[in-house]
């Protein structure tokens, strides 16, 4: 499985190439790959899914582990270029409602930055209230 990864000041992005289905041989493999990135103290991930077409109940497992970890980390986990069979399998899931979608890499990068401001003016005005 090869990744197309790049990383910025506030946060990575990764681009499955040569994958077309998140599965039980896939799935690990990019967990792998964002537990890497994390361990290099980036906690807001951007996983571009324009590549790939399907989703089974392991890669929906790497997902949501992906998502947990950037989370618990005060990150953000976002998923762009995602096409219709996997957000329906989503929706059915009821996981659709724990994951950023949006439907372009711009809006991705616009949603990390707008939560890494507020989680800034959030920290601020605990220092405040000190």
């Amino acid at each position: 499985m090869k990744f197309e990864l790049d990383k910025h000041e506030k946060y990575a992005l990764i681009k499955p190439l040569d994958v077309e289905e998140l599965n039980s041989e896939t799935g690990p493999k990019l967990k792998s790959e964002i537990l890497l990135i994390h361990t290099e103290g980036i906690y807001n991930i951007i996983l571009d899914l324009s590549h790939v077409h399907a989703v089974d109940e392991s890669g929906a497992s790497a997902l949501l582990s992906a998502n947990r970890l950037c989370r618990n980390y005060e990150g953000t986990f976002v998923l762009t270029g995602v096409h219709s069979e996997i957000q329906q399998l989503l929706g059915l899931s009821t996981t659709e409602n724990y994951f950023s979608i949006v439907p372009t890499l711009t809006e991705a990068i616009d949603l990390v930055f707008m939560e890494e401001i507020e989680r800034d003016l959030r920290r601020e005005m605990g220092e405040e209230e000190q």
